[in-house]
């Protein structure tokens, strides 16, 4: 079944009072329906041809082919009913049915406009503006432009009439309508897209705005389409043509929530690598917590890039009785925050007409509720004011837009610095102090973090800058943010790398990047995790001059069990000198912890050009180790610069979600509804527990069970099998090795799906 943007899922509530399944009836499991039919992809040993496909088929009537793939994995793409699909996966030449999974841009917004959209950085140098981009130049003197390398982008499609783009566009494909016309869904209303093209204009920009390798080629593959979104069938299709134009550089602004390393499109980048390309895949942003970065952004071999901030001017509040400063957070639409004296700061209620008085040349002091923001800074505008700060009305911050765009500046700030500021207000009236404080090199709270689960991998491997971002979209230029627009610049820098060493495998480039990275930490100084930063935020010029690589640029110690015997875990290097002179290389000791013992290797030599490979382990106690997650970095000293390896390894069963991805929809047939779920380890106990959402009353079940293995579990349920039409609370839940994970969403059923009248 191909499955359709899930806009049932309308927001997440939490439960107030805890649920505990034992304790209920359960309702009969719904058995799905054997002729459904579904979407799937099926993975091979061996490459298949045409013929042989027909013969594993020859026996099933109503599955056909859809697509066969011929280089990004072993295989090809279905459609059929259930039963035929299951009698298909217990073939002897099957090694992987998988159904596909929807795929949607990594979600961007429109900037506030305290951030300059006019720039972005990577070495302080402006990648993305109305001035013209000045070069970097590699060893021998030479400007770096990305002149040679082609750079292949799947996502929505480019508009390639752009005046900034015509230069760098090289044809392209759309896996979508199946023709060769890339361009962005255009006159679809709330479903055009504009996504493509902004990612586009980051990396090859080469017109009023530059990108960051302008005389790149860029070859768009569209894979995602009205609204958005795509499938696993258009993505790996993508791939699969990708590698036939033999791209340099691949990038993937795109992903879906899903935790894991063996879905097909992580394993069709991973071949791409494999083929030469540089894979380049956005880690998501469904941050700040851990265990949240999505699939493709899995993918081992894959360059997964995080999200940090340029440098940008944030206004902070600063009175007399406050125990500390108060950080402002613009609206989209206010004007940009040019207030940095002291002022006078009123309250004006909730922002009406009448409660506005007085508050001429004055900055406003505004609660959440009753008007809009925009009626708020309305009101405070005509009444002379300078500035509205609106604090919110329940507990924290929060981060709005207004309705259109107005000439001052709106602020928010949480309840308690609202109520704070009330409190130290004086006749209504108060002297505060504003600041522009220019902060840089601080992870976007929306980027999604690692590590990854199974694999116990660092990811993000990198971060770059997906904050304040301006580029190019169709008619004319908007700034972003996202992870999405994180990744084309480091796709991007891989282009000049790639001008700069021709030479260079995919793992080489790939080290380059993290090897010169950039550690970076938090507003309070506190260095950021390995699993949130991976090695750092990308230092470019750096990277193009390393005379050192250290492969892989990250390692990963597996899982210590307190029952095994063996605590002592290997990893492998790669160490090359790339450098013009003999050098000679060294590991500093680590920091003595409790626990941990390493085992290094001893100092040596290498020349020009020269490599070697070498063997580390970590041994540990785990009964001494207090951290399910322990993260760190190994330092090597070349000489000139010290290279940082950041490594994990976690103990027992960490903290990982055991439930994510959970997606719910009308099937096809118009018949039923369909769920999807993602179990990274398997599950005790799964099941997905329906809620009246005004009384939290216990509906009942859609579905339950014991001992699923880990991986995708989906279930078609026929209508008569689901509970009366409305708007349901869905707690989604699973249990593994004593810890359990939920979701909560709300969920809409219809008895009319294929119309969608009730939809």
């Amino acid at each position: 079944m191909k499955k359709r943007n899930f806009f049932l899922i309308l927001l997440s509530i939490a439960i107030l009072t805890a649920f505990k399944p034992q304790k209920l009836e359960l309702p009969p499991i719904p058995q799905e329906d054997p002729q459904t039919e579904k979407v799937a992809i099926v993975l091979t040993e061996q490459p298949v041809e045409e013929q042989q496909i027909k013969n594993q088929l020859k026996n099933l009537k109503n599955t056909k082919l859809r697509r066969i793939f011929t280089h990004a994995v072993n295989g090809y793409s279905v459609k059929g009913p259930n039963s035929e699909l299951q009698q298909l996966e217990k073939s002897n030449d099957i090694q992987l049915l998988s159904e596909v999974n929807t795929y949607k841009v990594e979600n961007s917004a429109h900037l506030p406009n305290r951030y300059k959209p006019s720039e972005s950085f990577i070495d302080n140098f402006e990648l993305i503006g109305t001035e013209a981009v000045r070069g970097i130049l590699d060893k021998k003197g030479n400007r770096l432009t990305g002149k040679g390398v082609t750079i292949g982008v799947i996502d929505t499609g480019i508009d390639y009439e752009h005046p900034d783009l015509r230069r760098s566009f090289s044809g392209g494909h759309d896996l979508v309508d199946g023709d060769d016309d890339p361009m962005e869904t255009k006159g679809a209303g709330f479903r055009s897209t504009l996504h493509g093209t902004h990612v586009a204009g980051v990396i090859a920009a080469n017109g009023r705005m530059r990108g960051m390798a302008p005389d790149a080629k860029i070859v768009a593959y569209r894979a995602l389409g009205p609204g958005g979104s795509g499938t696993t069938e258009q993505v790996i299709a993508a791939i699969d043509e990708a590698i036939k134009d033999k791209v340099d550089i691949l990038n993937l602004s795109l992903g879906n929530d899903v935790n894991g390393p063996d879905l097909p499109i992580s394993l069709a980048l991973n071949k791409a690598v494999d083929e030469g390309i540089v894979a380049v895949t956005s880690s998501g942003n469904s941050g700040p917590n851990r265990w949240t970065v999505g699939s493709p952004g899995t993918a081992s071999k894959a360059i997964s890039v995080g999200a940090s901030t340029p440098p940008m001017q944030v206004p902070y509040l600063n009175a007399t009785g406050l125990s500390e400063e108060i950080r402002l957070e613009l609206l989209q639409g206010s004007d940009s925050w040019k207030i940095t004296q002291s002022e006078q700061l009123v309250f004006a209620g909730l922002g009406t007409i009448e409660e506005m008085k007085g508050v001429r040349d004055k900055l406003v002091l505004v609660e959440r509720g009753k008007l809009t923001f925009t009626e708020k800074a309305k009101n405070a505008l005509e009444a002379g004011a300078i500035g509205v700060i609106i604090y919110n009305n329940t507990k924290g911050t929060f981060f709005g837009n207004l309705e259109e765009n107005l000439p001052i500046p709106v602020a928010a700030i949480s309840k308690e610095a609202g109520l704070a500021l009330k409190k130290h207000l004086n006749k209504n009236s108060m002297l505060i102090r504003m600041n522009l404080i220019e902060e840089k090199d601080i992870l976007a709270d929306f980027s999604s973090r690692g590590p990854v689960t199974v694999t116990w991998e660092i990811k993000p491997d990198i971060v770059a800058p997906g904050v304040a971002i301006n580029s190019t979209i169709p008619g004319g230029y908007l700034p972003l943010q996202g992870t999405s627009m994180a990744a084309p610049h480091i796709a991007g820098a891989a282009a000049l790398i790639k001008q700069a060493h021709p030479d260079w495998s995919p793992a080489e480039i790939k080290a380059a990047i993290m090897n010169t990275a950039k550690d970076i930490s938090d507003r309070d100084g506190k260095r950021y995790r390995t699993f949130e930063q991976g090695a750092g935020r990308i230092q470019l010029e750096a990277a193009i001059n390393t005379e050192s690589l250290v492969i892989p640029g990250s390692l990963q110690f597996g899982k210590f069990q307190l029952a095994d015997n063996m605590h002592r875990h290997s990893a492998k290097l790669t160490v090359k000198n790339t450098g013009s002179a003999t050098k000679t290389y060294s590991f500093s000791i680590p920091k003595k912890e409790q626990g941990i013992e390493w085992e290094l290797p001893m100092s040596f030599s290498l020349k020009p050009n020269e490599a070697k490979n070498l063997e580390l382990a970590m041994q540990a106690s785990p009964d001494l180790l207090k951290d399910k997650i322990h993260d760190g970095s190994l330092v090597m000293d070349d000489g000139k610069n010290k290279i940082r390896i950041p490594y994990l390894y976690v103990l027992e069963e960490p903290d990982y979600p055991r439930v994510m991805g959970f997606d719910f929809a009308p099937a096809d047939n118009g018949k039923a509804y369909r769920y999807e779920v993602y179990l990274p380890g398997g599950a005790d106990e799964f099941g997905i527990a329906l809620f009246d959402p005004d009384q939290y009353r216990f509906v009942g079940f859609l579905d339950w069970g014991r001992k699923l293995e880990k991986g995708m579990v989906g279930k078609e349920i026929p209508l008569e099998k689901l509970p009366k039409e409305g708007l349901y609370l869905a707690k989604v839940f699973a249990k593994k090795k004593g810890r359990e994970s939920t979701i909560d969403a709300m969920i809409f059923i219809g008895k009319n799906t294929r119309t969608g009248e009730h939809d």
